[in-house]
């Protein structure tokens, strides 16, 4: 789900050895479709991202694809949209018509643990999703462009420092077509100050649907010159069993991400809480944010948005 410190340019899941894992695939490999769902809000990110999509056949872009829980439901829209009035065509993703040139999404990652689970996904669904291990700081190699880029699920704040973020929005930035869109949603300094309450240390509970089980987080707000947040997980099983986990992460404010695409070129279209749409709070968990490559019409697609 996050980074690698040198460029893999692989279009499946063999390994590269320019490209080191940061652990934190192995880490939470156990429970982290447990944890990240792939449920009716995952279904909602992609066909969001669908509606902000300027040019479906211009592909799309994911960095930190993780083990497909956007990628797939994105690619399901994808097709529905661009089959259901083709000749014979019935909207559905697991049967399309004309499949030779359906909409293909391209998810780098730099966890060969989460993309042997994409890779799963791809086969059970037959989806147009090509896996590639590499470094999402590092400009692709190819001259492909894409309308749309995204990278959501807080996987920017993995990354621990500011220049590493910045190089993530400039190889995106790069990687659009003119008039392509990018899309950044992570984690909310706001949110996570307002739990601690200006305590060093705080742990909550989040339960989930299933009786017994739920994810106990320990929290501590790092000391140092950067806003680091390490949280400790303990994912419990309703069988009883549980799975600990750590990943350390950057406070990263919203400003800051605007700071990086203007560096990058980029123009802001409009920001938001979450993918319902709901307005950005003082304490909201996550923010998304938008921006459009030079060319974009900006108008348009805050259109397409509230659509």
């Amino acid at each position: 789900m996050t980074t690698a410190p040198h460029a893999a340019r692989r279009t499946d899941t063999t390994p590269d050895p320019g490209v080191r894992d940061c652990g934190y695939g192995d880490e939470f490999r156990h429970v982290y479709d447990r944890i990240f769902r792939k449920d009716a809000y995952a279904d909602l990110t992609g066909r969001v991202l669908a509606g902000w999509h300027p040019d479906p056949a211009a592909g799309t872009l994911e960095l930190g694809v993780g083990t497909g829980r956007v990628a797939v439901p994105l690619a399901r829209e994808l097709i529905r949209v661009a089959t259901a009035d083709r000749p014979g065509g019935t909207g559905d993703p697991e049967t399309p018509a004309g499949a030779g040139d359906l909409p293909e999404i391209v998810g780098v990652d730099s966890s060969l643990t989460m993309l042997e689970g994409l890779r799963t996904e791809i086969d059970r669904h037959r989806l147009p999703i090509t896996p590639v291990h590499g470094d999402i700081r590092v400009e692709r190699e190819d001259d492909r462009r894409y309308g749309l880029v995204y990278c959501v699920c807080a996987t920017l704040s993995m990354l621990t420092h500011p220049d590493e973020q910045r190089a993530v929005i400039r190889a995106a930035a790069r990687a659009l077509a003119p008039g392509g869109v990018l899309v950044v949603e992570t984690a909310h300094p706001g949110h996570v100050r307002a739990l601690h309450d200006g305590r060093r240390d705080a742990s909550f509970f989040t339960p989930y649907p299933e009786p017994n089980t739920g994810l106990l987080t320990c929290s501590t707000l790092l000391p140092g010159d950067q806003p680091l947040w390490r949280a400790s997980h303990v994912w419990f099983e309703g069988d009883g069993t549980s799975r600990v986990g750590t990943e350390i992460s950057r406070l990263t404010e919203p400003e800051e991400v605007d700071a990086y695409a203007a560096q990058a070129g980029l123009v802001p279209i409009d920001r938001q809480a979450d993918w319902l749409g709901n307005p950005l709070a003082p304490d909201s968990p996550m923010y998304i944010a938008r921006y459009a490559h030079a060319g974009h019409d900006t108008e348009a697609g805050e259109r397409d948005g509230d659509a």
